[in-house]
């Protein structure tokens, strides 16, 4: 992923994108709701606005579990594609998504990054439910950066990864062992999206970037979907969530692509005491999966990552593609508290 701040002078496209199928999905959707009804709720602690007898129908999860999958995928090597660790934990994560009693799917696909270099990937799909309508779609990526361009030394060598892809995946096959476990009742599909981060990188002129270097994986998926005419009624991306210290401001694209949904994610975080992990403030456009999973798919979708603003310069977490984002970094922590959201939204629909 990347952030786009000013991006939108540079690629004036991108705005126009953004506005355009903010508009989209907001008439079309039930996600959408106004700016004015956003801003008359700013700053307020929404978990003050619902009854104390509400009941979390969602099963337990478990932050150990989920770091103990992390850790597995960081054993690997690093996962950029083309790489003997890449193929070994895309197998993997098929394995684990069969035992979970996933449907499975695999896309195999030919992409071409921004530097001509012909990328294999693999999408990873596992359906729950796969009969209902009613679908849900949960996903991260689970490839690695192909350099540590963000850092002073080794800036050419890949890094590992486990906060920056690790993570978000590390958390969904937990959400996938539950679902064995407890039906939720809807439909729900995990998709693992391969060559996220094989943007280009920073020795690169600003001129001869673009944004569509990046999430290859989810802009085939969002183009040729897994199954024919899919839709889903809303989506969550989860992305670098398991730093110590990560904070989760309200993404910008998603805030501005479906504004309903983040309003619900957010003040389910609340509602589950983990308001001060989910901040209210709103941070500049990024690039990530949930761009083109919205603009392509037309799947209103809220991206969950770990993105400072308070702090200079902002930003996202402080090892973000530099080597330092390797295992030290994880706290099983954090991602319980990642988990049992996204939890809460997929059992208590």
């Amino acid at each position: 992923m990347v952030q786009v701040g000013n991006l939108t002078e540079r690629f004036p496209t991108l705005a126009l994108v953004l506005a355009a199928v903010a508009i989209a999905v907001t008439g079309c959707s039930d996600e959408g709701s106004s700016n004015s009804s956003r801003s008359s709720n700013a700053g307020k602690n929404t978990s003050t606005q619902h009854s104390e007898s509400w009941v979390n129908k969602a099963p337990s999860f478990s932050g150990d579990s989920a770091y103990s999958n992390v850790a597995a995928q960081v054993d690997f090597g690093t996962r950029v594609p083309n790489s003997p660790g890449h193929k070994a934990c895309g197998d993997w994560l098929i394995e684990e998504l069969e035992k979970a009693g996933a449907q499975l799917y695999v896309q195999e696909a030919s992409v071409t990054a921004f530097d001509g270099t012909e990328l294999a990937i693999r999408n990873i799909i596992g359906s729950f439910n796969p009969e209902d309508p009613r679908r849900i779609l949960l996903y991260a990526h689970w490839d690695t950066r192909p350099w540590a361009d963000n850092d002073t030394v080794r800036i050419h060598d890949p890094i590992d990864g486990a906060n920056d892809g690790a993570s978000g995946v590390g958390v969904l096959l937990e959400i996938a062992r539950l679902i064995q476990l407890k039906n939720p009742q809807t439909g729900v599909d995990i998709a693992f999206f391969d060559a996220e981060d094989y943007g280009s990188p920073s020795w690169v002129p600003a001129d001869q970037k673009e944004y569509t270097d990046w999430c290859l994986g989810s802009q085939y998926w969002a183009r040729k979907p897994h199954v024919p005419g899919y839709r889903a009624r809303m989506g969550i991306l989860l992305d670098m969530v398991g730093a110590g210290d990560a904070v989760f401001n309200k993404e910008g694209t998603s805030n501005e692509m479906a504004p309903g949904l983040v309003d619900r994610v957010w003040t389910m975080a609340h509602k589950l005491g983990h308001g001060d992990r989910f901040r209210t403030a709103v941070t500049p456009i990024t690039v990530d999966d949930n761009l083109f999973v919205t603009q392509l798919a037309h799947i209103p979708s809220v991206n969950i990552v770990h993105y400072h603003i308070a702090r200079v310069p902002m930003g996202y977490f402080k090892y973000h593609h530099t080597h330092g984002d390797n295992m030290s970094v994880i706290d099983p922590a954090v991602l319980q508290e990642v988990g049992e959201v996204v939890a809460a939204m997929v059992w208590n629909k």
